[in-house]
């Protein structure tokens, strides 16, 4: 993904919960794409052109599409439930649900994985893969929609107004290691200090 000139900078490790907020507009540009592509599947074989936003697509789904749902179930959903605040019991419903959307997402995901690899080993796919793989896409959009809306206006801003700043660290370091980085570029990225170069790859991820 491309910033747009003017556009709000992506956040960094040290504002976890700005990190998943961007996390969700790169989840809808690469479902968005993979709409496209089925919504137009060619009876020629994929172009190049086709076929790179295909693979960056799978691969985005395969292997940041996990980390972003550790993130949410293993670092803030369970700071949220420890708070024992009358504030999160509401909160704590809706959570429930968000968990068991992302259940639902995983097992969605591998069918569109499975089809979609097939789709780019064959370059052409089949009229009932193509007509599977919309239906399974249209479900997922409007899963997506409820979902991120949910996690956007409600369990971040909660989350921001309820985790003190070292929670919010602590979530961050956690962010770091499960993208293979170390614990120092949260303490850099709160000091201010410019990120390694790799660091921020995965920043995207």
């Amino acid at each position: 993904m491309f910033t747009q000139i003017g556009a709000k900078p992506e956040s960094d490790f040290s504002d976890p919960l700005g990190m998943l907020g961007d996390c969700h507009k790169r989840i809808l540009f690469f479902l968005n794409d993979l709409v496209r592509l089925a919504e137009s599947a060619p009876s020629a074989p994929l172009d190049s052109a086709q076929r790179a936003a295909l693979e960056r697509a799978l691969r985005y789904f395969q292997e940041s599409g996990p980390r972003h749902t550790a993130d949410e179930e293993e670092s803030l959903f369970p700071r949220l439930a420890a708070l024992h605040d009358e504030r999160v019991d509401e909160l704590l419903a809706k959570i429930n649900l968000l968990e068991a959307d992302h259940a639902s997402a995983e097992l969605v995901h591998l069918e569109i994985d499975a089809i979609g690899v097939c789709w780019l080993a064959d370059g052409l796919i089949r009229d009932q893969d193509a007509t599977r793989l919309k239906s399974l896409l249209r479900g997922l959009s409007r899963m997506y929609e409820h979902h991120l809306a949910i996690e956007d206006r409600a369990v971040f801003p909660s989350a921001a107004t309820l985790l003190s700043d070292h929670q919010k660290t602590e979530i961050g370091r956690e962010m770091a290691k499960r993208r293979g980085l170390s614990p120092e570029i949260v303490r850099d990225s709160l000091k201010g200090a410019p990120q390694p170069s790799n660091a921020k790859v995965e920043v995207q991820a």
